[in-house]
């Protein structure tokens, strides 16, 4: 889907002074907002932002003070992972 916003050109000349790239951040809000409200998950936020990492996107959501969503099942995953880097580094 492509979404179009017209803006009169004083408010977008304004918008790009503050933020640089409308677009972009236009795009990062709605990013945020779907994910802060369940609408979408930390994959999708990465996938529509272009990341490419879990992290960059751990970054992005602590910049406009939106908690992770992070479960005990989430947890147990990365505690597993890590054990079997470490496991597999010393060997």
């Amino acid at each position: 889907m492509e979404v179009t916003i017209s803006l009169p050109e004083d408010i977008s000349e304004s918008l790009q002074d503050r933020w640089g790239n409308v677009s972009r951040h236009a795009l990062e809000a709605i990013a945020v907002e779907g994910y802060r409200t369940g609408a979408l998950t930390e994959t999708q936020v990465r996938r529509l932002l272009g990341l490419e990492t879990r992290f960059e996107v751990h970054t992005l959501l602590k910049e406009h003070k939106v908690p992770l969503h992070y479960t005990q099942a989430d947890l147990e995953e990365d505690l597993a992972s890590h054990q079997g880097y470490i496991e597999e580094n010393e060997a």
